[in-house]
């Protein structure tokens, strides 16, 4: 995939980054995409685009680049940067709206803390330590030990955040060992259990379709 691909859609022009291209490689590409259009005897009018950074972040510092970017051309600006990651923000934005509970404290080896409903957890779960509860789990801190949702025996919950190092991730019945199922790295993962009643990994990009209750809930 290039660093920026330019898309079309029935809501105007989408700029879309590549999440493993380097960010010096994303200025390069987009001035040289900006070039091209700005070269075509159709831009005259002003073009707004979305710009799509799927799994990555940007920093201020990258935001204020972008736009750096585009005061260099009459014709075009940035109308929203849309990442499609989970930020401060949007983990207030759930706990406002959802009842969730928000746990910030340590988790340490051979300690469970057990809840009921959904968690929004930012502390730091060490390896040996357990965080149970009836409901989803959005892991915003550091997991290092074990994680259940839907406890004792709900299917229907998920685990979302970074589950790289997490010894293992449980949802009602279900059990993933996550050295051998390998959830992909990142902050963006889905765990849940699919309608073979296996847990597998999916990405945060494709919660509507794994689970569009958790999804409209979340305000997609």
């Amino acid at each position: 995939m290039q660093a920026v691909v330019l898309r079309g859609n029935q809501n105007g022009y989408q700029l879309v980054l590549d999440q493993a291209a380097s960010f010096k490689a994303i200025e390069e590409t987009l001035r040289e995409l900006l070039d091209n259009l700005a070269a075509d005897a159709n831009a005259t009018k002003s073009i707004s685009f979305d710009v799509i950074s799927n799994h990555r972040l940007l920093t201020a510092e990258q935001n204020q680049a972008l736009e750096k970017i585009f005061s260099d051309y009459d014709h075009f600006q940035i109308h929203k940067v849309i990442p499609d990651v989970i930020t401060i923000d949007d983990a207030i934005h759930i706990k406002e709206q959802d009842n969730v509970h928000l746990a910030t404290q340590t988790i340490r080896n051979g300690q469970t803390l057990e809840l009921k409903g959904d968690v929004l957890y930012l502390g730091v779960i060490n390896e040996g330590g357990r965080l149970l509860t009836t409901g989803n789990i959005y892991i915003m801190g550091t997991c290092l030990g074990i994680l259940q949702a839907g406890y004792p025996s709900s299917e229907g919950k998920v685990v979302i955040g970074d589950l790289q190092h997490a010894q293992q991730v449980r949802i009602g019945e279900q059990i993933s060992i996550v050295e051998t199922d390998q959830p992909a790295q990142g902050s963006q993962t889905v765990a849940y259990v699919n309608d073979l009643h296996v847990l597998e990994y999916g990405q945060l990009s494709d919660l509507k379709t794994i689970n569009p209750r958790i999804y409209h809930q979340m305000g997609g």
